[in-house]
């Protein structure tokens, strides 16, 4: 058994848990749900032995124990899959899940052994490639399960999944799931954390709720629905999801598509982008949604002309078309959308901060741009020059999208924005999409959540290795039509 007892974290003057106490059980799969800030990083820090609690104890079978390091953690049975993958993308699938403790044979590597233990946990995640595969060339769905097979090589007694799925389809959710329900009959305790309300139900035996580094009580899944679980999370009722979304305001194409494509194979895409309209991207992971974007923003090689305000933008760099009202806030948020270690106010400020001061930067201006973005976008800081890697992944997304809006654009490509973020701020997010839209900008979203998809969109492009497959709008925006064209059924039939 595995308990957390009284216990209370504080970083400086910042309390991030608050007498929190729980137990897991081996066998079972315990959902941990909560919004950004409430507390499950920190948690699951002090499980892994990243951190150690100010005060109180975690218990292993009942006797106190003090995990000073990831491998002090690990020696006890408790294996954590970070949301943040960790790989070497320049070695070798095997060389990654053994490395640092790979089997020996004298002084020597024995590869031969490693290949073929390695063999074995990638058949028991249902992995797709073999263990000399280069990770470099993988998908980020694949390296999960390079991750997942990491995990499951220390013969964990309890494994701690953070956000396992925000980067898998459908078919690979369900094998991880009968991953997960594997490990459940032989007595492996799963730590379940995510923000996909459905998922914690279908998969938890139990759910317990964080809110403001608080336990504040814990559900059963069989009695319970996303919208319990949601507002058990935000500790207030939630109205509707999606705002109401209102006829486009113009017909005006503000930009204009022609035969791209992003690889010499694939069937070119072409379409318009009309002024106060939010135009889906959907489809499979693989589907081109995120290179399509890309190439949209000037970040990826392309053919095909690209009209922006009726002016070809094609050519042009992404500095550029930044500068002519086209930006991007990619789906990588903390790899591609944010500067962790830079502050708050220089992350808000980056995109335009040379177009005004091209000697000195003008400290004076830098905060108040910042001051006027957690204003308006509601940013919960007390430090706007604190980094911004302190901030709740919901509030970091905050930032990666002020930094754009910054710009001035005509037209936004949000790329997931509410992957990794809380159902309170997914609303906020919402919420400022539909209010861009009203206010006269195009917006393109990519999203693989259908439902952000069908409840956000006046149109939706479905996408299939690389071509869109589809244009659907009004009753046909529903998750089986969707579905049907990202996986080329329709055209079978």
């Amino acid at each position: 058994m595995l308990d957390v007892v009284g216990v209370r974290k504080e970083f400086g003057t910042v309390i991030a848990l608050r007498g929190v106490s729980l137990q897991f059980r081996p066998g079972e799969v315990h959902g941990l749900i909560g919004e950004n800030g409430a507390g499950k990083s920190t948690l699951m820090k002090l499980l892994s032995g990243l951190e150690q609690p100010t005060v109180g104890e975690i218990r292993l079978d009942g006797t106190a124990v003090n995990l000073k390091g990831v491998q002090s953690a690990i020696d006890r049975g408790i294996v954590m899959i970070h949301q943040e993958l960790n790989l070497v993308d320049d070695l070798s699938v095997a060389e990654n899940v053994f490395l640092g403790r790979e089997p020996r044979k004298g002084l020597a590597i024995d590869y031969a052994k490693m290949r073929t233990e390695c063999a074995g946990l990638l058949e028991k995640v249902n992995a797709k490639f073999g263990p000399d595969t280069s990770v470099r060339g993988l998908s980020i769905a694949d390296k999960q399960l390079v991750e997942i097979a990491k995990a499951i090589s220390y013969d964990a007694k309890y494994l701690i999944m953070d956000e396992p799925t925000a980067v898998l389809t459908g078919p690979e959710v369900r094998s991880l799931f009968a991953l997960i329900r594997d490990l459940k009959a032989r007595n492996v305790s799963v730590v379940y954390i995510s923000h996909l309300l459905p998922e914690i139900l279908e998969i938890s035996d139990r759910i317990s709720v964080l809110r403001d580094g608080e336990f504040v009580g814990e559900l059963d899944p069989k009695t319970s629905t996303p919208q319990i679980l949601a507002e058990s999370m935000v500790g207030r009722e939630l109205g509707e999801v999606f705002p109401p979304l209102g006829a486009r305001t113009s017909d005006e194409v503000v930009l204009e598509v022609t035969n791209l494509s992003t690889t010499p194979h694939n069937q070119p895409v072409s379409f318009q982008l009309r002024s106060g309209e939010i135009l889906g991207m959907a489809g499979l992971i693989g589907a081109g949604r995120t290179e399509i974007s890309e190439a949209l923003a000037g970040f990826r090689k392309s053919t095909g002309q690209v009209k922006l305000a009726g002016e070809a933008i094609e050519k042009l760099s992404p500095s550029d078309r930044r500068k002519r009202g086209l930006v991007y806030v990619s789906e990588d948020r903390k790899g591609r959308g944010l500067h962790l270690t830079l502050a708050i106010s220089e992350n808000a400020s980056l995109p335009t901060l040379a177009d005004a001061n091209r000697f000195r930067v003008n400290d004076t201006q830098v905060d108040s741009i910042a001051n006027g973005w957690v204003e308006k976008l509601g940013i919960k800081t007390s430090n706007i020059h604190a980094p911004v890697k302190s901030l709740s992944g919901g509030n970091q997304q905050k930032v990666a999208i002020a930094k754009w809006l910054q710009c001035d654009p005509k037209v936004v490509i949000f790329d997931e924005p509410t992957r990794g973020v809380d159902v309170g701020a997914k609303r906020e997010i919402y919420n400022l999409i539909v209010d861009l839209a009203k206010q006269g900008l195009a917006v393109i979203l990519v999203s693989s959540e259908l439902p952000e998809v069908i409840g956000l969109c006046h149109r939706v492009l479905v996408l299939r290795n690389g071509t869109c497959e589809a244009e659907l709008a009004g009753d046909q925006l529903n998750e089986k039509t969707i579905m049907t064209s990202a996986a080329g059924l329709e055209k079978q039939a």
